[in-house]
């Protein structure tokens, strides 16, 4: 899955200058966390078209990245994302971030790695699946 990474001046009007120019192009925002700092952010998205939100974004002057992540679609009950996460550790594969959302009725835990071929083995191997 494709994840953009904006980075965003942490002053009044800097998130909402990104909001419009997605909300021009039509682009549905799916998920969205954001990390700070004092003087800067980073606001990554999940949307309907990264790759366009990436031109579009880009070609108004936005700082912006667009990586590979990894989606696992949960059952939504307790434990669920534990579970997940100890088959990971248990590879020695570290979670570089990671935040989740629910969506119709299922967990989605969006996160990068350390090893993305390992990840990806790991993920066939216990068969989890992908969103």
């Amino acid at each position: 899955m494709k994840q953009l990474s904006i980075f965003i001046q942490n002053k009044r009007g800097t998130l909402l200058t990104v909001l419009d120019v997605l909300k021009t192009a039509n682009i549905q925002i799916i998920a969205s966390t954001i990390s700070d700092t004092q003087d800067f952010g980073i606001y990554r998205i999940i949307c309907s078209d990264p790759e366009r939100a990436f031109d579009v974004l880009s070609g108004q002057g936005i700082t912006v990245t667009l990586t590979d992540v990894f989606a696992i679609q949960l059952e939504d009950k307790p434990g669920e994302a534990a579970r997940v996460l100890a088959i990971f550790a248990e590879a020695d594969i570290n979670i570089a971030y990671m935040y989740s959302f629910l969506l119709s009725g299922k967990g989605i835990l969006v996160f990068r790695t350390n090893d993305t071929e390992r990840t990806q083995q790991v993920i066939r191997e216990k068969s989890l699946q992908l969103f």
